[in-house]
Formats: structure tokens, sequence, C-alpha cells
């Protein structure tokens, strides 16, 4: 009796499983050299399935050596067209072929391959997978109450992140590091639950990586190349709260269930932000709301009315698309980080429906200001009109987010009213930061003193005095030193040889960037100010360090075109910095998102920058 295994079967074990219960004893069991290769492929990729293969392949010798069945490899092996189309069938239709040539019962655990070969009219034998209860995995043995996170990795001690939220210990759990076997058997063990329990998935399957959702666990795989060793980390949450559990409880309820809204949960890693959005979730649901989520991996704790979707053909713009199909009154979109999250959030909020992202964030404003750059300005609020930053596992800040057309805080000139983001906290009702375009600039404007100490400028103060450095030292070719005196007056202190330059003929050009400021300027020479040359020595170097000279910086390269000299600066997108040469301070600058600042060639900017190239100067970016 001739038996040909195709690759499914021999992947699940049960060729050997079945001559071990007597069905096939004394059989001739023919494996095709293309079962061989694609179990090689496989195996060769990092998939856990032709590992398995190759296994069922030794088990299947030693019963040969036994005396039990004879062993033939047949057949050739296939081409790399016929392994690249693998997936459309060429494979099994070898097999096919070759059961037939021989005569032989083609055994299968596919359903699909089992009825081509009937209808081909094969003698076939289908052999279900074997379906068998998953227990406790050891994994889970290395968890207890408090514990949050299990970190396991081959030549290493097992640890664990343990405690409550807000004071977790990264701490040993073990006295002796695990073996490359004994991992290799738990990463095998998770693989085989998720397949086989019905609460069990795999999340992701790459070569080098698996994710793995089982019971309420989420289990990271590692293996080489991909990693250096084999590693699991095992993440289970450790609390389940109510939405009532929380500060404020009763105005968030109010304010969630009025309308649809645009919420961001802010906080660092581990503060407790999934735990809020969990609650969250399971509050609106029970209150005549439909409730999804977005996720990848899928790892929120929700009850079965909550569908949980994950990317849908690799894309969360796909899930977008299908979801606005389903029309969710509420979708949690669990990790909005990349600009592409940011997209996918916006879009489906501007569609009407209620969204709630979770994201990274030190500070509550920092998730906010995520927005800016990849939303048009003017469409932040309604794209997130709340802000919750969660700390410790606690509201910690809740913001309410609106536009209104203002003067902005700090400025006084009517004419300079525009549309303003107004950042207000939830619980005082006070105002604590602005969002507007200032000169052609989005800013974040702090109204209160952020760092708290007496005397250090305000943001809006910082704005002021950046923008009116950079007006005039495009036109000053010498250092420049700017004193604000009151939110609408400045003196501004230049070379000597700059004055008639800065202020113009009759006064126009200094009228014109009063103007364009609101703010009103007296132009001095150094030698009327009263910190010219503190600090030791006098002198024009020592006030360009008062600029900040001093500070460490980033090295560039400028390069010079035909119309500009260009700066490219690693990092800083968007931010302002400073540029200096041999240390000493000579403009500043804003960042573009393409990581780069053109100066116009022929501004007195531009002559001194390369004045300072031509004398190899190093040319360093300071953050400002």
């Amino acid at each position: 009796m001739n038996v040909v295994p195709d690759t499914s079967v021999v992947i699940d074990g049960r060729v050997s499983a079945t001559i071990e219960d007597g069905q096939f004893e004394g059989a001739t069991i023919c494996v095709p050299e293309a079962v061989v290769a694609e179990l090689e492929a496989q195996a060769n990729d990092g998939l856990d399935s032709g590992w398995d293969g190759l296994e069922e392949l030794q088990r299947l010798a030693e019963l040969a050596d036994e005396g039990v069945v004879d062993l033939e490899y047949v057949g050739e092996r296939p081409s790399a067209i016929e392994r690249g189309h693998a997936s459309e069938g060429e494979i099994d239709a070898l097999i096919r072929d070759l059961a037939e040539e021989l005569d032989a019962t083609f055994v299968t655990s596919d359903v699909v391959q089992a009825e081509v070969a009937q209808a081909k009219g094969l003698d076939v034998e289908h052999v279900s997978p074997e379906v068998r209860r998953v227990g406790t995995l050891a994994v889970e043995e290395y968890f207890d109450d408090e514990t949050m996170s299990v970190h396991l990795k081959t030549d290493a001690i097992p640890r664990a992140k343990r405690g409550e939220l807000g004071a977790m210990h990264y701490e040993e759990i073990a006295d002796e590091p695990l073996d490359e076997a004994t991992m290799d058997e738990y990463a095998r063990e998770v693989i085989d639950g998720a397949k086989e329990a019905h609460d069990g998935f795999i999340e992701l399957s790459e070569p080098g990586m698996k994710i793995v959702q089982f019971r309420d666990y989420r289990i990271a795989i590692g293996r080489p190349p991909f990693s250096d060793g084999i590693e699991i980390t095992a993440v289970r949450p450790i609390a389940q709260t109510d939405i009532d559990d929380y500060e404020h409880a009763d105005e968030l309820k109010e304010r969630l269930l009025e309308r649809q809204r645009g919420v961001l949960i802010s906080g660092a890693p581990g503060a407790g932000k999934s735990t809020f959005a969990q609650a969250v979730a399971r509050y609106i649901s029970d209150h005549d709301y439909s409730v999804k989520t977005m996720e990848k991996p899928r790892d929120l704790q929700v009850g079965p009315d909550i569908t949980q979707y994950t990317e849908l053909g690799g894309e969360m713009a796909k899930t977008a698309d299908a979801l606005l199909m389903v029309r969710p009154d509420y979708t949690i979109y669990d990790e909005v980080r990349k600009t592409d999250d940011f997209e996918v959030f916006a879009d489906m909020r501007l569609a009407g429906v209620g969204m709630i992202g979770v994201v990274h964030a030190t500070r509550p404003i920092d998730s906010l200001q995520r927005l800016v750059g990849r939303v048009e300005l003017g469409m932040i609020p309604q794209v997130a009109d709340t802000v919750v930053y969660i700390e410790a596992g606690k509201v910690e800040t809740v913001y309410d987010v609106r536009t209104t057309v203002k003067v902005p805080a700090g400025l006084t000139e009517e004419d300079l009213a525009r549309p303003v983001i107004q950042v207000t906290n939830f619980q005082t009702g006070e105002p604590e930061y602005e969002i507007y375009t200032f000169n052609r600039q989005v800013v974040t404007v702090p109204l209160k003193d952020e760092e708290g100490g007496p005397g250090s400028e305000s943001g809006v103060d910082r704005i002021a005095k950046q923008e009116i450095e950079r007006e005039i030292r495009s036109i000053a070719r010498g250092y420049v030193d700017v004193h604000l005196k009151s939110q609408d007056r400045a003196v501004v202190y230049v070379e000597e040889d700059d004055i008639s330059s800065v202020i113009g003929k009759g006064g126009g050009r200094i009228t014109d960037i009063e103007n364009r400021l609101g703010i009103d300027i007296d132009v001095r020479t150094h030698d009327e100010n009263p910190h010219y040359g503190a600090g030791g020595g006098g002198g024009g170097a020592s006030a360009n360090n008062a600029g900040g000279g001093s500070q460490a910086g980033q090295m560039v390269q400028p390069e010079i075109t035909s119309r500009h000299i260009v700066i490219p600066v690693d990092g800083n997108h968007g931010e302002t910095v400073e540029v200096q040469a041999a240390g000493d301070y000579l403009f500043t600058a804003t960042v573009s998102r393409g990581g780069e600042i053109q100066v116009s060639r022929g501004s007195a900017i531009a002559e001194e920058l390369e004045r300072a190239i031509d004398r190899k100067d190093p040319v360093t970016v300071v953050p400002s």
C-alpha cells in the first residue's frame, strides 16, 4: 500500500499519529520532494510550520528504522517558479499528480485539497487536524496578581514588571537563566496554544517575530536573526477599572454622552492610558452608543459587544473605510503614533464618528501639538476637542479645546485679531495655552509660567522676542540684542553702523516692522545697553555668548547655491533654533519640515554666514 501525504498533514504531525494508531502500519510512505522543498523554504523564512514539518519527517524516519513502515522520497524538486506560485496551488497539483501516478492513498488535512483530489478520482484520506484542550501555558506561571509583564530571553534570568500603576518595578523573578531549548519549548507552546484555543489567535507573523493574543495575554516572540536570541515578552492588564473610579468622572461622562467627540487619551508608557480607554469604551457602550476599536495588536480588554478590528490589508486606512460602512458611534483607536494614524483618526472624526485615540505624551499639551502639521490648524478642535492626560493610573488633567477669534494673549493691536485655538483646563475653566499662526509660524504659547520661577519669560515674550530678532537681523549686519519692556514695547540694541539701515529713511523701515508685529520698537546702540559687556570682557563677543553661543549644538555643513545658503539639520523639524559660527551667535530660524534652513543670498545674515564659511568656522545649530 502506497501513501502520499501533502504538506498540510505533515505540518500537523498527523501522519505519524495515524501510523501509530495502526492505520498505515506496513505501508510505504511516499513523501514528495515538493513537500520537502516547501517545508525547507518555510523553515528558512523562520516559520514554525516549516520546523514542525521537518520534525514530522524525522519521526517518520524513526518509524521506518523500527520497521513499522517503509519510507521513500519521490518525485522531483519543484522549480523556483512553481514554488513562487505555491499559494495558487502549483505545489498541491504536483503532489496530487504523484499520488495518481503511484496509485496511492492521498492523505491531507486540508479540506480544499481533499475535495479537489476526490473530484479527480483519487483515493483520499482526509485527516482532521488534532484539536486538543489548551491548558495553562508555562509563561503564565511567571505571573501573579501584581505582574503586568514578563520578560524572558535565552541565557538571561527571567524578569517581570510588578507593582501598582505608576509604581512598577522591573525585577528578577527566578534564580537561574533560561537555556535555548527551554525558550524554544515555551515559544512553540505559545504558538500552538494560539492556534488551538478558541480565544487565541496570531496577530502578526513575520520572519523572526510573532505577536500572539492568547486569552488575556499579548505575547511577542522574537527569534534570530531579528533578535539576538529567543525572546518572549508577555503582557497582561492588571487593572480593570470603571469610569466612576476616576476623578471628575461625572463631568467626563456628561461630556462623552452629550455628543460624539474627538478625545485624545495621553500619558507616558505604563501610565494607564489603555486601562482608562477600556473603562470609557465599556461606559459609552452601556449608554446606547455603538462602539468599535482599531488596534494593532488587539489588546484592549472589552466586552463581546465591542468588536475589535485590526489592519485590513495591512493598512488602518482600509479599516477606517470599512468602519464607515459599519457606522459606529464611537471608535477607540489604540496607539495613534505615526502620521498615517493621525490622518486616519482625523478623517474618521471629520466624517462624524466619535473618536477616542490613545497617544504617548509626557505632557498634556504634547498630544495636541502632534496634530500640528498633520491636520490643518483650524480643524484641530473639530478633530480633538478633549484631551485627557493620565498619570499613575489617575486622570491628572483634562483640556477643553475650541477655536475663537481674538487678539492672542500678550498682543494688543486690534488688527492682530485672528483665529486662536484656546486650550482650557476643564476642571478650573482657565485657559492654559493658545495655538495660532504668528508671522507664518504655528506657535503654541503657554499662558502660565511653565517653569514657575520668578522673572522667567512667558511663552508670549519668547515668541515676540524671536520675531523681533528675526526681523532686525534680516537688516542689520552686526550683533542684535532685544529686550522686552512690556507686552507692546521693546528696545533693540544694534551696532552704530546699523542704526540708519534698521530705522530706514524717515523711519519707514522700523515703522513697517512695528506695524507687522504690533509692537513699539525703540532702536539704540549697544553703548546705551546697560547689560552690554556684562559677564566679563565687554565687547561684541561677550554679548554674542550671552545669546546662547556657549551651548552645545549640532555641527552642520551649509551648502551654497545660486540663490540660497541651505543648512541641513538632523531633527528639530518645525522647531526654532539658533545658528552659530565658531560659537558666536548669527541668527535665529525655524527648521522646515524637510529638515533644513534656507537663507536668501544677498541679505546681511547670508553675507555674515558666507564670511564664516570662508573662514572655515565651525557652524552649529543649537535648539533655541
